[in-house]
C-alpha cells in the first residue's frame, strides 16, 4: 500500500504555512517548501520564508537554499522538491504556486528549454509595452492560452510568449498534456479565507514585511550584484522596490498587486483541482482541518 502524502495549498497570506506546521507536528514529520521564490537565498523577508521562531522546532526543508542565479523552471524545480520530500520521513508539502505544483506532481509535459536571450528579449518587451499590450499580442498567436491569463499577469504572459518564440508553437499546444486534479497518493487541503479576510491578511502581511526590513533586504541584494536576477525572476513585490519612490506608496502598490495575485491563485486552485477540500482558517478549527485530511484523532 502506497503511503499517503500531504499537501497544504492556498493563496499568499492565507495561513497555509501555519497549518502545514501543525499538520507536520501531528504527523511527527516536517514541512517541505514547494514555492520557487521561497527556495531562493537572500529573499527571506519579501517571499515570506518562515523564520527559526516561526518553525517552532518542526523541521523545515527547501527554504533559502538555491542561489538567486537559479533559472527557475516548473519541471526542474519539481524534481528538486521531490528530492526534498524524499529526505523527510513524513513530509507536508506547502505551496501557493499552481504551475510549480504541477511540476512537483509530474503533471506537466517536459517543456522545451528557452534560451536566456529569448527570455531577456520578451522581458524588454514587457518593460517597454506593459502586460496588457503583450496579452493582446499573445491573443493573436494563441487565443486559447491568452484566454486563460489575466491581461495584467505579466510573468505568465512573458513565459507564454517566450515559449512561442523559442518553438514556433502555440503555448497551449505545449501545455496540452497537463493533468487536472490531486494525485491519488496525495491528501491535499486548500486553505481559503473569505475574500475580505484574505485582503486584510495581505495588508497586514505586507505591512509586517516592510517593518521587518523588506526595503533593506532588496538593497542588500542589489549591493551584492543581484539587481538583474531580481528583474529576471520578478518575485512578487520586488520590482516596486527596484523602481523606487516613497516607502508608503510602494507598500500600497505591493498590497494591491498581492491582493490581485491572491485572487488569481484562488481561482486557479478551484478550477484546476476540482473537488479539493477547503478550510477557512478564520471560521474553522484546526481539528476540522485535520478531519478533512483524514488526520482526526
Amino acid at each position: 500500500m502506497v503511503a499517503m502524502k500531504f499537501a497544504i495549498l492556498g493563496p499568499t497570506a492565507s495561513g497555509k504555512s501555519t497549518l502545514a506546521l501543525e499538520v507536520a507536528r501531528r504527523l511527527g514529520g516536517g514541512v517541505v517548501n514547494g514555492d520557487p521564490f521561497q527556495a531562493l537565498q537572500g529573499l527571506a523577508i519579501g517571499t515570506g520564508q518562515p523564520s527559526r521562531a516561526d518553525q517552532q522546532g518542526v523541521p523545515h526543508l527547501g527554504y533559502g537554499l538555491l542561489p538567486m542565479s537559479t533559472q527557475l523552471h516548473p519541471v526542474g524545480f519539481g524534481t528538486q522538491v521531490r528530492q526534498w520530500l524524499a529526505e523527510v520521513v513524513q513530509p507536508v508539502l506547502v505551496t501557493g504556486s499552481g504551475l510549480y505544483l504541477r511540476g512537483i506532481w509530474e503533471q506537466l509535459d517536459e517543456l522545451p528549454e528557452v534560451s536566456p536571450q529569448v527570455v531577456a528579449h520578451v522581458r524588454q518587451w514587457h518593460q517597454a509595452l506593459g502586460a496588457p499590450r503583450l496579452h493582446r499580442y499573445l491573443s493573436g498567436v494563441d487565443p486559447i492560452r491568452a484566454a486563460e491569463l489575466h491581461p495584467n499577469d505579466g510573468s505568465r504572459i512573458q513565459r507564454a510568449l517566450a515559449l512561442h518564440l523559442a518553438t514556433g508553437k502555440r503555448p497551449s499546444e505545449l501545455l496540452s498534456g497537463v493533468k487536472k486534479g490531486v494525485p491519488t497518493d496525495w491528501s491535499a487541503l486548500l486553505v481559503l479565507p473569505s475574500r475580505e479576510q484574505q485582503r486584510e491578511r495581505i495588508e497586514r502581511r505586507v505591512r509586517a514585511m516592510v517593518e521587518q526590513g523588506w526595503q533593506e533586504e532588496v538593497q542588500r541584494a542589489v549591493d551584492n550584484g543581484h539587481a538583474e536576477d531580481l528583474r529576471r525572476l520578478r518575485p512578487l513585490g520586488y520590482a516596486h522596490w527596484l523602481e523606487g519612490g516613497p516607502a508608503r506608496s510602494i507598500e500600497a502598490r505591493i498590497t494591491l498587486e498581492t491582493q490581485a495575485y491572491a485572487k488569481r491563485q484562488s481561482t486557479w486552485f478551484r478550477n484546476q483541482l476540482p473537488g479539493i477540500a477547503t478550510w477557512d482558517p478564520d471560521a474553522e478549527t484546526l481539528e476540522q482541518a485535520f478531519g478533512k485530511m483524514g488526520l482526526a484523532l
